[in-house]
């Protein structure tokens, strides 16, 4: 007779069991990207008056770091635990 009920070993997990690893290693690669895009093409023109011509350079420059770090770690320990 069937189970009406799996049992955990019938789950599967979504993505596998490394979502932490991708989540990071997206995230950690749109910050970077984003930010470096940023940099090296600005909005030509302001949306509103408050709006800065160009992204803070000492800003943009950490966030690069921290994603940069935060996407390489993912990917390392993606790579290590496969």
């Amino acid at each position: 007779m069937p189970r009406l009920i799996p049992s955990a070993q019938d789950l599967a997990v979504f993505l596998g069991e490394n979502l932490l690893g991708w989540l990071v290693l997206a995230l950690g690669g749109a910050l970077a990207a984003g930010n470096i895009l940023a940099l090296v093409r600005p909005p030509e023109r302001p949306q509103a008056e408050s709006d800065l011509p160009r992204p803070p350079l000492g800003r943009s420059l950490v966030m690069i770091a921290v994603g940069s770090i935060a996407a390489i770690w993912a990917l390392a320990s993606l790579i290590a635990g496969s």
